[in-house]
């Protein structure tokens, strides 16, 4: 058997290499066999996925929510589109901060003390959005906000490559990326529910920041007593099976050092990590506005009430629960990361298209937007699978917060964009089309990163593997 490694950054390191990691698996280490395998893959996966799934899905909600909350916030505080705009896109700016630090300091020191700062922090902020009052305000705790969060996302993706050989890291990507459409599901009728209640003189929205915000806290010190940084201070795990998989992980490194290692200043200038910052920019433009903005667009379109478009948001981010699922299982079963990530792109693009075609009956345009939804969250895994198939340690942490640090610029820019084009006028339907372009856009960049494929083999079915590379 074998995996496909896609050779971004190295080239023809990776021949050399390829021969360096069979070597490395002639080493007398544990001999475990393939129904050990198996077991000891489920076993990571169900004890790694669900915490980080949980973390991710509680971020995301405290993320977004601002855009559920609009609906009734807006006018109690009279604030305008583009001050909303301002205000949901400064929250990118934040996060900028501590993209390429967070990344290294799970790397080099420990995801679980770094997450449950990120955690703790984010969660009392996320809170304190119930008790602005004026745009000044709003602007202050959403850049505090991202400066909070910062880190934590690229952070996630350095901590799989602890956890997860490169064969599972897309189904491993994709278990973890479910928890945005599935918060987004999740926190839409939620939300719409609290939106109507009024306790102690709070607003309906104030109690949405403040119901969605205080469970963070929660979490951040629970992190710090369930989470495990590394294989080998697994508890839960046998010695012989810390030992093979820091073996299997240790191999991996092994055949990227040997091909070739890179300073974090050679990883920036890499051609493929400008790509793939470009295109996750361009898609992300439109991808953030699309989350933050479309129970705005869902109302205006249907016409309805704020619960009826909130319930109608919660069918779109529904539809991705079940696309994202299915990109990680496809890209890993065939080992192809880019055109994946290019046919979500694409295909989110022309279903917005379909969507914004002016003078169609509402319901034919909630069809096109959940077939958006099914394919606008497939891409992430795969793209998010490239950059640590091919860089060293720390340069994939570098990389990764590097692409991260553009993904996020897009949130300031797209959602600030759009608030603008609503406040000069622009309708739905061409805010649509601009988001459709976005996504195009994106994966037609992403298109362009070469991709080598070079085989390198995986598990051999009853091989002995070092519990750690010999001197």
């Amino acid at each position: 058997m074998v995996t496909v490694v896609r050779d971004t950054a190295i080239g023809e390191g990776y021949q050399r290499a390829a021969l360096r990691l069979i070597r490395l698996r002639q080493y007398t280490g544990c001999c475990v066999s393939p129904e050990q395998i198996a077991t000891l893959r489920r076993k990571v996966a169900w004890r790694i996925l669900p915490l980080v799934i949980c973390l991710y899905l509680v971020a995301y909600l405290d993320r977004a929510n601002v855009g559920f909350a609009k609906l009734r916030m807006a006018s109690d505080l009279h604030f305008s589109e583009e001050v909303f705009g301002l205000g949901i896109g400064i929250f990118f700016l934040g996060y900028q901060l501590l993209e390429i630090p967070g990344a290294l300091l799970v790397e080099r020191w420990s995801a679980r003390k770094w997450f449950a700062r990120i955690l703790i922090t984010w969660g009392m902020l996320s809170a304190a959005t119930a008790f602005v009052e004026t745009p000044l305000q709003f602007n202050t705790v959403r850049f505090l906000l991202g400066v909070a969060e910062a880190g934590f996302f690229p952070g996630i993706i350095v901590y799989f490559t602890h956890w997860f050989p490169a064969r599972d890291r897309a189904r491993a990507m994709s278990g973890f990326i479910v928890a945005v459409p599935f918060s987004l599901a999740l926190g839409a009728p939620l939300s719409a529910l609290l939106l109507d209640v009024h306790w102690f003189g709070l607003s309906g929205w104030q109690w949405l920041f403040i119901c969605e915000g205080l469970p963070a806290v929660a979490l951040g010190i629970l992190t710090l007593f369930i989470f495990t940084d590394r294989p080998r201070q697994a508890t839960w795990l046998t010695a012989e099976e810390r030992d093979y998989l820091e073996g299997e992980l240790a191999a991996e490194a092994q055949v990227k050092e040997s091909a070739g290692k890179l300073s974090i200043g050679q990883t920036l200038r890499l051609p493929a990590v400008w790509l793939l910052a470009l295109g996750i920019f361009a898609t992300n433009t439109g991808g953030y506005a699309l989350g933050f903005w479309l129970p705005t667009t869902v109302r205006n379109l249907s016409g309805g009430s704020d619960r009826s478009a909130l319930l109608f948001s919660g069918l779109f981010y529904l539809c991705g629960v079940a696309g994202v699922l299915y990109a990680g299982y496809s890209s890993d079963r065939t080992g192809d990361r880019k055109w994946h990530c290019v046919a979500g792109q694409s295909l989110t693009g022309l279903f917005l298209v379909a969507s914004a075609i002016p003078g169609q009956p509402f319901w034919l345009v909630m069809i096109w937007l959940c077939f958006t939804g099914l394919v606008a969250y497939s891409w992430p895994p795969p793209f998010w699978a490239l950059p640590t198939q091919t860089l060293t340690a720390s340069a994939a942490a570098a990389g990764i917060g590097f692409i991260n640090m553009f993904a996020n610029l897009a949130g300031y820019v797209g959602n600030h964009l759009f608030g603008w084009m609503k406040g000069q006028g622009a309708s739905d339907s061409a805010c649509l089309f601009f988001l459709a372009c976005c996504y195009l856009l994106g994966g037609l960049i992403v298109s362009c990163v070469r991709t080598d494929t070079i085989a390198l083999p995986c598990p051999l079915p009853s091989s002995t593997f070092p519990a750690k590379p010999p001197s």
